[in-house]
């Protein structure tokens, strides 16, 4: 039975490398109980009782991938989640950008969020630069993730109470509407960002990006994958443009091209071409 979900050493390299080779997630003798445990709720859920079947199911049906994929994916975030970040956002990072970009006559801001989970992330980028642009600039933001449950709840827009820790008041009176249960996004702030399904493994199609923020995504990644997806956003990221990563991140000794800048409020990475 699913109850008693056990993955002999083969099971286990073959979840591995099947996850490994879709997703850039890697697996280890060190959390291999957690996915056991996503195991065990996949096929509880599924009513099947065999992880070889279970196996054989996902490799021969892409939804099916796609669905187990978002079951193993870790999606632990919130509003304002590490303040130093967007304090360096506020004070440093706009700053640069209006100076850098002024010059040209281009007045829209790119950002991309990586790895948005339930859309905290956004959301709160959203918020911070509807407050600080000043007139004419524009901000343009796309949010992807590898997760379609989470991009649900992102796109719904909906927060339970216990799921709004962090706004400042003034933000929640302004930007939500309270609603049953929770706080509703307003429309017009919704209207900012767009949601997409994307696997960091591969090319987002993204191009010219002023900001990028992935944080806590790549811990989750061996080397080898570290390095596609961080050469990927330098890819899609404009000239003299910056990287926010994890605070327990770092790009030191993966031979990037990225320069490391510290502020006075927190430390990124600039793409200085």
């Amino acid at each position: 039975m699913a109850d008693a979900v056990f993955l002999s050493d083969a099971d286990f390299e073959q979840y591995r490398r099947l996850i490994y080779n879709e997703s850039g997630i890697s697996f280890t003798d060190t959390n291999r109980a957690i996915l056991e445990g996503r195991l065990r709720e996949q096929l509880r859920n599924k009513g099947i009782d065999s992880v070889k079947s279970y196996f054989s199911t996902i490799a021969a049906n892409r939804e099916e991938l796609k669905a187990f994929l978002d079951s193993i994916t870790t999606n632990l975030t919130r509003f304002f989640r590490n303040q130093a970040h967007f304090d360096a956002l506020q004070h440093f990072v706009v700053p640069e950008l209006i100076k850098i970009k002024g010059a040209s006559g281009n007045t829209t801001l790119k950002i991309w969020s990586a790895g948005c989970s339930t859309g905290e992330e956004p959301y709160t980028i959203a918020m911070l630069m509807s407050e600080i642009l000043p007139w004419p600039w524009k901000f343009d933001i796309i949010a992807s993730d590898i997760s379609l449950k989470c991009l649900m709840t992102a796109k719904g827009g909906f927060y339970a109470d216990n799921r709004i820790d962090g706004i400042p008041p003034r933000y929640l009176g302004k930007y939500f509407d309270k609603v049953e249960g929770g706080y509703k996004v307003h429309a017009g702030l919704m209207s900012r960002i767009r949601f997409d399904y994307h696997n960091l493994k591969n090319d987002s199609g993204q191009r010219n990006q002023d900001i990028v923020f992935c944080r806590n995504v790549i811990i989750y990644f061996d080397e080898a994958a570290q390095h596609v997806a961080i050469n990927r956003f330098w890819d899609a990221m404009a000239a003299k443009s910056f990287l926010f990563i994890g605070h327990s991140e770092s790009l030191f000794g993966m031979g990037t091209k990225f320069e490391f800048v510290k502020t006075q409020w927190a430390t990124l990475y600039r793409k200085f071409i």
